[in-house]
């Protein structure tokens, strides 16, 4: 089983985000469930939400504690609260950020796993060139597809497209996209 903790802010789509994660692979024939974990915060506040993936049913219910990766949508809670917590050694993490690993203050993080596994992706700056407003979470998934390869970005389309209606679907794909190039471009670059 492949569990993802999604850490941002009330606001930025981190429900809906790992909602079209688990659509993305059920469009996979896979087993998946996404829920969230928050009480009565209000817009802005910080947010986690779930998901899990795997070629079984899947039984648990409880929240992700020893997440396969990450992803943070809010860079700003990096220093705020522990979102490395339960982290797997071999555990992906992707933050949406313009800012390198030590920009960020993750030096130490980047030393103690697997380099080629943590990747910053602008996906704020992506949704406001495709999508025109500042919602990372469509860019994120094309992010955590080139990442992780636990989906396809195909996959991440259709559930893109079966969110939102078709204008707004048509944007969101192209910042999918486009964080999916700029992760996998990442990539090569690391193996090179």
């Amino acid at each position: 089983m492949f569990q993802v903790r999604i850490h941002g802010r009330g606001g930025q789509g981190v429900v809906s985000g790992a909602e079209m994660l688990a659509h993305a692979a059920f469009a996979e024939g896979r087993f998946a469930q996404a829920f969230p974990s928050f009480g009565s915060e209000r817009m802005g506040a910080p947010v986690m939400s779930f998901c899990r993936i795997d070629d079984r049913e899947i039984r648990l219910r409880e929240p992700v504690m020893a997440p396969d990766a990450l992803i943070i949508q809010d860079p700003t809670l990096l220093h705020q609260v522990d979102l490395f917590q339960g982290l797997t050694a071999d555990g992906y993490v992707l933050i949406n950020s313009s800012r390198s690993l030590d920009e960020l203050g993750l030096g130490e993080l980047v030393r103690r796993l697997r380099p080629e596994r943590l990747r910053a992706v602008p996906a704020t700056e992506l949704a406001r060139e495709h999508v025109g407003r500042p919602l990372p979470n469509a860019a994120l998934l094309g992010g955590f597809a080139a990442l992780t390869r636990q989906v396809q970005l195909d996959s991440v389309i259709a559930a893109i497209r079966a969110r939102f209606p078709e204008k707004v679907a048509a944007t969101n794909v192209a910042a999918a996209s486009a964080a999916f190039a700029a992760v996998a471009t990442a990539e090569e670059r690391a193996y090179a």
